[in-house]
């Protein structure tokens, strides 16, 4: 993509990670009113005002985009890392009917939200899964079918579909969709082990991913933070949830390791792929601080320790992408092409790198 290309053009799926961010806090913030009161369900109904607002923005810019600029559109859904990132929009759409669910309770329109959010999300992700079937790029029926899958693009943004799938009973259950939101949930539960290995298999085959993506090692958190949450939402014993909090921290812990070479990256928006993830282990380690659960009191203190560790991070998110917009180093084509090479390798044999 040309640098005369206008801001929009390169306005892409990864922006609605904004809305997951802010919904996830919200949520978090929620969950912290047993042991803050009514000012952290004030500051959960700002965050999420914030975040609705924040979504109609980006949905008017997708529908102007695709109208304006349909070969950009067309760009992301062939790309092998970008691609992922469309399970986003789905996801802010069930997210926001979470966060509704959590503060009016099952409304008709938290229940037509969460209803798209979901059916969108399940075919979102089989979109992004029937692209491993054709195998490497030149593996392609025809010239206008998408590449299939390529170890170089097996980054973190593949845990976005996933993801979204395990969401659903967190508002499906309170809204009387516990078999669906169970089933639904079944799906993602099925592919995050799957993608973990992929993770683990391209950083020993291909390398890390670029160093503008490592805000993205993040998101390891999010599947069993969120699986944690879900559970114990569909009824699971409360030891289940510890156990997915156990795998949620060490995750969070491994992530962490990252953090000094992150601090000495420009920003970018894959620094959002922090948001979620930090939210929703702030929001299962305030689950687990509920009264008269074991250990309570140590998961209170470091649920509140890691709420505000989420402000903190997304206040500056908020601000770095202010900064970003108005130097108009966000809207901008990316600094490196992604060479597509089949199987995954790059000439003789090297690893192809995004």
């Amino acid at each position: 993509m040309g640098h005369d290309a206008t801001p929009l053009k390169h306005f892409m799926p990864g922006w609605y990670a904004l809305v997951m961010g802010l919904c996830g806090l919200a949520l978090a913030w929620h969950r912290a009113s047993p042991l803050m009161g009514a000012g952290a369900e004030a500051a959960a109904l700002v965050i999420a005002v914030l975040a609705a607002a924040v979504f109609m923005v980006l949905a008017v810019a997708t529908v102007l985009r695709g109208q304006r600029y349909p070969e950009a559109w067309a760009e992301d859904r062939r790309h092998p890392i970008r691609h992922a990132f469309i399970a986003a929009l789905p996801i802010a759409v069930v997210l926001l009917a979470t966060v509704g669910m959590a503060l009016f309770g099952p409304t008709w329109w938290v229940a037509t939200l969460w209803w798209v959010g979901s059916i969108a999300q399940l075919f979102v992700t089989l979109w992004v899964l029937s692209r491993w079937w054709r195998g490497a790029p030149g593996a392609a029926s025809s010239p206008g079918t998408p590449p299939g899958f390529v170890l170089a693009g097996a980054t973190p943004a593949l845990f976005i579909p996933i993801v979204g799938n395990v969401l659903v009973p967190l508002a499906g259950v309170p809204l009387g969709q516990a078999h669906w939101a169970a089933a639904q949930f079944g799906f993602g539960l099925l592919f995050w082990p799957v993608v973990l290995v992929l993770l683990v298999v391209r950083l020993a085959v291909a390398g890390s991913w670029p160093e503008r993506m490592l805000p993205t090692g993040f998101i390891v958190i999010a599947p069993p933070a969120v699986i944690g949450l879900s559970l114990l939402q569909l009824g699971a014993a409360p030891m289940v949830g510890w156990a997915l909090w156990g795998m949620a921290f060490v995750s969070f812990l491994w992530a962490a390791t990252l953090a000094p070479r992150i601090a000495r990256l420009p920003f970018g928006l894959p620094h959002w792929g922090m948001s979620f993830p930090l939210a929703a282990l702030a929001a299962l380690t305030l689950r687990l601080a509920e009264p008269g659960q074991p250990g309570a009191t140590v998961m209170a203190l470091l649920g509140t320790a890691l709420l505000a560790l989420a402000s903190l991070v997304i206040a500056g998110l908020v601000l770095g992408t202010l900064r970003g917009l108005r130097d108009g180093s966000l809207l901008a084509p990316e600094p490196v092409p992604v060479p597509v090479a089949a199987a995954g390798t790059g000439p003789a044999g090297a690893p192809a790198r995004p």
